[in-house]
């Protein structure tokens, strides 16, 4: 790079040599022992046996001395890995179908839109009960005053699902616990916090919880549980692909009602159950979250009851959808659904950009067109993005009312909470003895 000596030694000995012709500097990173560049720029060095460091093409995030990259590719973290025995690509996925944006439509279009989603909630619960549930595992950390305001509305988001199953009879010992969209395990922590606090645990047999992630996630709570008498597990991987028969234990909500109550039942018939996954053995695993409670034993046992937090309805599409037959009845299609997901959005975003919104959550801004500026004021749509949100709901409900399920909508938080606040619960309309 045309540097003298003299302009390689004016860095500081520990900081990296390359010298930054744009800012007229050397980097500021710290280079390694014995190194003299940073990790961003080890390319530029050789090493002891004078081959260059060259960047890995797996994962541009790390480089790799050139000649030993066939040796390296073997090992390196990001290659391919054998897929687990529970992964079976788009196993829940459903039929594809056609997709639509709002954009470009014509008021015309809109209007017959808009028609058509207040004609399909006729006869349909538009007003949900009001049920802020509470539950005692958690009083103490609910108190704590280190929390801050973020972790605090998720603990109450926590007590209230707790609440909620605790009134199902779904907390109990004896039986599997799958938190889907797990994230850090904090629900499934609590789950186990309130168990725990009934009478000590009995053998490893009786309690189960399986967490099921597609993303890698820092800071998990499960990998502090080591108790002699519960199992933590860890799957990643995308609930599309997920077999549940093959885990040998039985953000997206539709995904996960397939998984549960479809492709698991299918897989169970066609085939013996698998032996159970043990901690020591190894494993590879939005937008809602849920949690299946089963008995224990080998191979998936019924489904007792699930709850969902729903949310991320604009995130949904048709393929994956597990209501098409509740649409198909009213005269609705995926054109339809596909356009109801991203009226949904509305509803708590109206058409102001996310970062205005100051809640700290996340939420998709709401698509603006020329024509729903000209005949919908902004109460008009959020109340059209509630319907929409309650008209996909709905269809789950169908779905698990043709599974023999007794399943029921209810505000869980108030909405200062969040605006998310739905909780989809359901249990068996034949309970299963356990």
């Amino acid at each position: 790079h045309g540097l003298s000596t003299a302009d390689v030694t004016a860095s500081s000995p520990s900081r990296c040599c390359f010298f930054v012709q744009k800012k007229k500097r050397f980097c500021k990173m710290v280079a390694g022992k014995g190194r003299k560049y940073c990790g961003e720029h080890a390319t530029m060095e050789e090493d002891g046996s004078g081959s260059r460091r060259i960047v890995c093409p797996l994962d541009p995030k790390h480089t790799v001395s050139e000649d030993k990259l066939q040796k390296h590719l073997k090992k390196c973290n990001s290659r391919e890995k054998a897929k687990p025995v529970y992964f079976v690509e788009n196993i829940n996925a459903g039929s594809a179908d056609g997709d639509e944006t709002l954009r470009q439509l014509s008021r015309t279009e809109l209007e017959t839109l808009v028609d058509k989603l207040k004609t399909a909630f006729k006869g349909l619960q538009c007003d949900l009960e009001d049920s802020v549930q509470s539950h005692p595992a958690l009083h103490h950390e609910l108190h704590n005053p280190k929390n801050g305001d973020s972790a605090h509305k998720h603990l109450k988001q926590q007590s209230s699902i707790l609440g909620h199953m605790e009134e199902l009879g779904l907390l109990g010992r004896g039986r599997c616990f799958v938190e889907f969209g797990a994230g850090r395990g904090k629900l499934s922590h609590w789950i186990h916090e309130a168990l725990k606090t009934c009478e000590h645990l009995k053998t490893c047999e009786d309690l189960q919880l399986l967490l099921v992630e597609r993303c890698s996630t820092r800071f998990k709570v499960d990998g502090k549980h080591q108790d002699a008498g519960v199992q933590f597990e860890r799957l990643q991987v995308d609930i599309q692909h997920l077999d549940l028969s093959k885990t040998g234990t039985s953000g997206h909500c539709d995904l996960a009602l397939r998984c549960l109550l479809e492709t698991a039942g299918q897989s169970e018939e066609e085939e013996p159950p698998h032996k159970r996954l043990r901690p020591s053995e190894p494993s590879e695993p939005r937008s809602g979250g849920g949690l299946r409670s089963a008995p224990t034993g080998c191979g998936p046992g019924p489904v007792l009851g699930l709850t969902v937090a729903l949310c991320c309805h604009h995130r949904c599409d048709w393929r994956h959808y597990v209501g098409q037959q509740f649409f198909l009845q009213r005269g609705l299609g995926a054109r339809e659904f596909s356009a109801f997901c991203r009226m949904s959005s509305w509803a708590t975003c109206g058409l102001r950009p996310t970062n205005q919104r100051g809640d700290g959550e996340e939420h998709e801004p709401a698509e603006e067109t020329d024509a729903v500026n000209g005949f919908l004021s902004a109460s008009e749509r959020e109340q059209l993005g509630r319907l929409c949100k309650q008209l996909i709901d709905h269809g789950r409900c169908h779905f698990l009312q043709m599974k023999g399920f007794s399943s029921k909508l209810t505000r869980y938080i108030s909405s200062d909470v969040t605006l998310e606040n739905v909780l989809l619960t359901a249990v068996p309309l034949t309970p299963h003895s356990s």
